[in-house]
């Protein structure tokens, strides 16, 4: 867990809005810090750390509020459910305990209270590998829907669903399409957008009521914001324009949503990044290694790793933020295609390449086995990623691991230098590929150039505009044969013995010697002449 101030009562009533939780009794200035929720049981002792809110279910008198101030001890706050029964008694009580007593409104549960405030306190706490996150979005969903009564939904930017309320039966046939896709459909969006809605919806920080042409119930709906960053928004359908306190209420309650949003992005972003850490641990082998791959549970004997990347067309005119988002929601594709495929999978990405861990059981065809992974992924998301994925050889245990990372990079290097797109690629299969690739390297790096024979060749055709290097190409690729190289070259099979002759007079390469066919081929490879 992560250590971080705690939240003041102020910023707590602040962050929830008067709507959901007001001050019925003060003791003056609200910067108590507070620590934790509780929950009042007459049945039990009550025994409240510093800086507690206590939830006083049940408790409506002036003298039981009194009885429980004095028992507070050092709470920074008691809750109870408006209208509060607040006299001289109370006040006088409030001053001496320095304990605020605040109101709950009656259209939300104690169980919703207690959720929203945890979760304040909880706001950066970060979880733990493979540990989800409360989504408490339903229930602010359900919060809201008691509030306005109305039902409600709550979705992203691009108008999917994130969290919807009961009594969607009482809505239209629109919203009902809504929810059962967790999208509003194109149609509606289209109509929406050519109406000016969104365009209003986003410039307003208030909520906007909007009057639908058609058989459809008007809606209600605000943006959910995080300063001037538009999260979201939070749709009512409702007959009517809101009254002013229900106005309010969806204005708070956007305030609370931006909130829950803000949280659980900052936790998956977190959660992400620690599991891209413990792969890129577990990919990097060593003494670490094995306690990363046990937090992620693929500690498994027979691991086959995948190098996945995006290739460069599919989203090379996009802006860095875009290409970001690409990738992830590539990466959370591949994780969910590999996780469905061994519940003990795990992806993560690591730069710009998605990396899969995927464990495989015994059978003797195990990388062949991870390709066809592959390929069927590549099918699924082929129409809104294109993309290469390189396959390791299979590592036996996790001292292996490492290996079968570089296999599978190298295989995508190999992609990549055939321009390839939507192609995969095992490591057997193109390891000569991968091999010449990596020899191109040694002689970049060491800024070889070429020699002997072949170097004759390249300076006297550059000398004298010849196209022996061609000649001999096209001969080495044709096996010796003489027509059908010419006939690659288009010169009579004369010429082409000629050219032939005076390229070996001219370099001193004999063609009957083996090695020195495969000496003159490799230098045409890495020299790329």
């Amino acid at each position: 867990m992560t250590n971080r101030p705690r939240a003041s009562l102020q910023r707590i009533l602040e962050d929830l809005g008067s709507t959901v939780l007001d001050v019925a009794a003060s003791p003056g200035e609200l910067d108590a810090e507070v620590t934790g929720v509780h929950i009042y049981d007459p049945l039990d002792e009550l025994l409240l750390p510093e800086g507690g809110i206590l939830l006083a279910v049940g408790v409506d008198r002036a003298e039981q509020i009194c009885a429980l101030l004095d028992a507070a001890g050092p709470a920074a706050g008691v809750v109870v459910k408006q209208p509060v029964d607040v006299d001289e008694l109370v006040r006088a009580k409030v001053l001496e305990t320095g304990v605020a007593v605040l109101g709950l409104t009656r259209a939300a549960s104690w169980a919703q209270v207690a959720a929203l405030l945890r979760s304040l306190l909880a706001e950066g706490d970060l979880a733990e590998p493979g540990e989800a996150p409360p989504d408490d979005l339903f229930a602010l969903a359900n919060a809201v829907c008691a509030l306005l009564d109305a039902p409600v939904t709550i979705e992203d930017r691009s108008s999917r669903v994130l969290a919807y309320s009961g009594r969607q039966d009482e809505a239209d046939p629109g919203r009902v399409e809504t929810v059962l896709g967790r999208q509003v459909p194109e149609r509606y969006r289209r109509m929406l957008e050519e109406r000016g809605f969104f365009r209003q919806l986003y410039q307003s920080r208030e909520p906007i009521y909007m009057e639908l042409d058609d058989d459809s119930i008007n809606r209600a709906a605000v943006a959910v914001r995080s300063g001037d960053e538009i999260l979201g928004s939070i749709w009512a359908a409702v007959r009517e324009p809101l009254s002013d306190q229900r106005q309010r209420a969806l204005a708070d309650a956007a305030k609370i949503v931006a909130l829950q949003l803000l949280r659980q992005r900052a936790g998956a972003d977190t959660r992400r990044r620690l599991r891209a850490d413990l792969l890129s641990t577990v990919l990097a082998g060593g003494r670490d290694a094995a306690e990363a791959a046990g937090r992620l549970g693929v500690a498994s004997g027979r691991l086959c790793v995948l190098a996945a990347q995006l290739s460069g067309g599919s989203h090379a005119d996009a802006d860095a933020a875009h290409r970001e988002s690409d990738r992830q929601r590539f990466c959370d594709a591949l994780a969910l295609h590999v996780g469905a495929i061994h519940p003990k999978a795990a992806a993560a990405l690591v730069g710009s390449v998605a990396y899969a861990v995927l464990p495989l059981h015994a059978g003797g065809d195990e990388e062949a086995r991870a390709v066809r992974v592959a390929e069927s992924f590549l099918v699924r998301v082929g129409p809104r990623h294109a993309a290469n994925i390189g396959v390791g050889r299979l590592a036996g245990n996790l001292a292996e691991v490492a290996r079968s990372r570089a296999d599978a990079d190298r295989a995508l290097r190999v992609l990549r230098a055939r321009e390839a797109s939507g192609a995969v690629a095992g490591y057997t299969g193109v390891h000569f590929e991968a091999l010449l690739l990596q020899l191109s390297d040694l002689v970049e790096a060491e800024e070889q150039v070429p020699t002997g024979p072949y170097e004759r060749l390249v300076s006297h055709d550059a000398e004298h505009g010849s196209e022996l290097v061609a000649t001999l190409r096209a001969y080495l690729d044709a096996f010796g044969d003489v027509n059908a190289a010419s006939a690659r070259v288009h010169v009579h099979a004369n010429t082409f013995r000629y050219r032939l002759k005076r390229l070996a007079e001219i370099s001193g390469l004999d063609l009957a010697d083996p090695e020195a066919r495969l000496t003159v081929m490799l230098q045409m490879r890495l020299f790329g002449r």
